[in-house]
């Protein structure tokens, strides 16, 4: 597993990483078995970046990932978030509220500090008013926090997020079907010395390769928006961009590839290829999927035809059924 340093923290992190949203159940329910056996698979891959959130689960994923810590010898770093809970989103927020989060996060996790805490999506007015970002400056005077950054939608956001000098990490949705980033954010990213963390790096299924648009996401799915146990209504926008449309793109994309590249190796290399990303969260609920995933840092880089081909698609075909967002 190859590393990259994630901004000025001067951690060496796996370039592939592990998202743990699923470790919460919130794609279905898994057992703890599989939930140990897939961070087990992880760090047997060379994974030692772990992304989770205090809203996963409803702090399922964390405990879940603290109880595995308890039997490690070597530790990972671990990223959570906060911010979407309902103490304080849309309008709790405050100092005190923000602190008790992640103190919740450190006791679910068992450890003393978090490596990298990130704001988790929170409201434009929050943000914009900027005075969160000296609630986390404290916080990690305090020693409850190593380093910090911010989880966002938004272009205007994340060009926000990147002008604050002590900010380590951005992490942002990027992937094929998702590039705007390359145009501003990546090169002042760089210039700032900001990690970029790459989330949903297969579109939320679309670019795996696997998805039908006939697919139906079980009850507990988060991608199954109508959470009264119907099937999904797939006019809905998903991933940003209208559910049949995303898969009928996605299998277009296919005929761009080699025959020995599949459109999940193609799509997460892509990320890879791109310097100003030092690693993609891809999330998983079987082994086999941590196994495939780490692949990828060892595979070699894309073709230049290929890669400007994929841009081109993006440019020329995807990017009008995008609808806002990064």
């Amino acid at each position: 597993m190859k590393k990259r340093v994630l901004g000025h923290s001067g951690y060496a992190v796996s370039e592939v990483g592990l998202g743990c949203w699923q470790l919460g159940n919130d794609f279905g329910a898994i057992e703890n078995k599989t939930a140990e056996d897939i961070l087990d698979a992880g760090m047997h891959n060379g994974i030692n970046f772990l992304d989770t959130a205090d809203v996963y689960g409803a702090g399922l994923s964390e405990t879940r990932i603290g109880n595995w810590l308890k039997k490690q010898t070597k530790k990972p770093y671990i990223a959570s978030k906060v911010g979407r809970d309902a103490a304080l989103f849309p309008d709790g927020y405050s100092f005190e509220k923000v602190k008790a989060n992640i103190e919740g996060s450190l006791k679910r996790l068992d450890i003393d500090a978090l490596d990298l805490l990130q704001l988790h999506c929170i409201p434009r007015d929050v943000l914009f008013d900027g005075e969160i970002f000296n609630w986390l400056q404290s916080l990690q005077q305090t020693g409850l926090i190593r380093h910090y950054g911010a989880s966002v939608e938004m272009l205007d956001e994340a060009l926000f997020c990147l002008e604050h000098t002590k900010v380590t990490s951005l992490q942002i949705i990027f992937n094929v079907f998702r590039q705007t980033a390359t145009e501003q954010i990546f090169p002042l990213a760089k210039q700032k010395n900001v990690g970029v963390i790459a989330r949903l790096p297969l579109a939320s299924g679309l670019l795996s390769g696997n998805m039908q648009k006939d697919r139906v996401f079980e009850q507990g799915d988060h991608r199954n928006y109508n959470q009264n146990g119907d099937a999904f209504h797939v006019g809905e926008t998903f991933n940003g961009i209208q559910f049949e449309k995303g898969v009928e793109l996605a299998e277009q994309a296919k005929q761009f590839l080699p025959a020995d590249l599949s459109l999940q190796q193609a799509a997460m290399r892509w990320i890879l290829d791109q310097d100003a990303v030092t690693t993609l969260i891809a999330g998983c609920t079987k082994v086999s999927q941590v196994y495939a995933n780490a692949a990828i840092s060892n595979m070699p880089s894309l073709a230049p035809t290929l890669d400007q081909r994929l841009q081109d698609y993006y440019k020329n075909t995807v990017r009008q059924h995008i609808r806002g967002g990064i």
